[in-house]
Parts: structure tokens; sequence; C-alpha cells
């Protein structure tokens, strides 16, 4: 039986992450659980103190609309991002390799347009028909290193 888990990416601002997250994956900020009506009032029912919440309303996670994928959790932490990612996202707006090579491209730069308005940047551009294969690297606002394919 496989295990149910929780994607949970380390930040320094979750409300610039969230939106940035929830554009790039088609995700929407998951509602506070019931009898709550922000994440803030929540957190402060369990008693974290406000002076570990920040600003805003608190929203840290996002949910598949659909509910096919896990649930993202942004978790706020002191130190800013060092070193390369372990682990990365892989979105995969091409189609896949039944698409000829073009459409793909067509289909990741406009993914990769998109996401650079909202504040991501390119790191590596991967062009290699000879493998039929074309990729971009890019980071999210905070660094996180993450492919368009």
């Amino acid at each position: 039986m496989a295990i149910e888990f929780q994607l949970t990416i380390d930040c320094r601002d979750p409300g610039v992450l969230v939106p940035f997250w929830a554009e790039a994956l088609g995700y929407i900020p998951q509602p506070p659980p019931d009898g709550f009506q922000t994440w803030r009032d929540w957190y402060r029912s369990i008693g974290v103190p406000d002076d570990e919440l920040g600003d805003g309303d608190c929203t840290d996670h996002l949910v598949d609309p659909d509910g096919k994928g896990p649930r993202i959790w942004f978790q706020v932490v002191p130190e800013g991002k060092a070193v390369k990612n372990r682990l990365h996202l892989d979105l995969k707006v091409g189609g896949g390799r039944d698409l000829p090579l073009e459409t793909r491209k067509r289909r990741v730069d406009a993914k990769v347009a998109e996401l650079c308005a909202a504040g991501a940047t390119v790191l590596q551009v991967g062009a290699h028909p000879e493998q039929d294969h074309f990729y971009v690297v890019m980071q999210d606002p905070e660094g996180n290193e993450f492919c368009v394919v």
C-alpha cells in the first residue's frame, strides 16, 4: 500500500512562494481548518507565538484542486538557501515524447515565460535535439531549483 506524503519546502517567506507555486503547479491555497478564518487563527489556537507568525494570514499550504497531487507545506526556516537542491520538481508541461520536439519546446518556453513573469529565473536551457529532449532549469523567487520539461 502506498504511503500518503506531503512535500515540505523550507523557505523564508511563504507569502512569496505560495502564490508563485500555486501558479506554477495549478494548485490552490489550502483553506484553514474548519472553525478558523485564517491559518494565523489556527496557528494561534495551537500555541504558536505571534512573533513566529510574521505578517499576513499565514497561508502556507497548497493543495491540488483535483486531489491527485501531494499537499505542499512552505515551512519557515531562519536560514537562507545555501547549496543546490538535492531534490527538485520537474514540471512536465511539454506533453511527452509522443509529441514533436518543436511542440514540446513551444509549450516549455510558454511556461518558462509565465514563470519568469511570476518571479522565477532561468539558470540553464538544455536543448538536445539529437536525444529528442528539451528542458529549462529555473529557480523560484527564493532560489530553489526546478525544471520545466
